[in-house]
């Protein structure tokens, strides 16, 4: 199995959320378990010989590929949420989006001083989301050891936005 079988299961669907938009939806991939399966395993791959010590995901497609990467990994997962979800105390981190503003939260212990955590999410688009991400991570005294991504946006540049990390990306449109 390849990147190519994996990219061509992802179908595009116009108009969602909005008009204009051109949706990149993972569900025919999650429906598959030996492409899930697959997926996971090459999300991983750069990570596994690496002292990880947690997955983090960004809600909420991010949990699905986090837990399973934390699981092949060996390590913990973090989840990382919108405002008022966490139940716990919990730092907040406000990003920019190309329609408005947002906000991601983070427990203030999810993260142990110097900890590497792999950080994750299903798209980069513009970067804003992950940047967040990543600083909330460092907030609690995390490395962030990298950020990967099932696919990215590249037209939309949101690498750019990411300069210091370590970045990769599955799969490519």
């Amino acid at each position: 199995m390849s990147t190519e079988s994996i990219k061509n299961a992802i179908r595009d669907v116009p108009d969602f959320p909005q008009k204009g938009i051109i949706f990149k939806d993972i569900t025919p991939v999650l429906q598959n378990a030996e492409l899930l399966r697959e997926t996971v395993h090459l999300l991983c791959r750069s990570y596994k010989a690496e002292n990880i010590h947690a997955v983090a995901g960004v809600e909420s497609r991010g949990f699905i590929f986090g837990g399973a990467m934390a699981l092949y990994l060996g390590c913990a997962f973090i989840p990382i949420r919108k405002p008022g979800k966490l139940p716990y105390s919990t730092y907040q981190e406000k990003y920019e989006l190309e329609y408005g503003s947002d906000a991601l939260e983070i427990h203030r212990d999810a993260v142990g001083k110097g900890q590497n955590i792999l950080l994750v999410d299903d798209l980069l688009a513009t970067g804003g989301t992950a940047q967040a991400a990543a600083k909330l991570i460092e907030k609690c005294g995390g490395h962030v050891a990298g950020i990967q991504f099932f696919i990215e946006l590249t037209i939309l540049k949101g690498i750019e936005r990411l300069k210091g990390y370590r970045v990769d990306s599955l799969i490519r449109f």
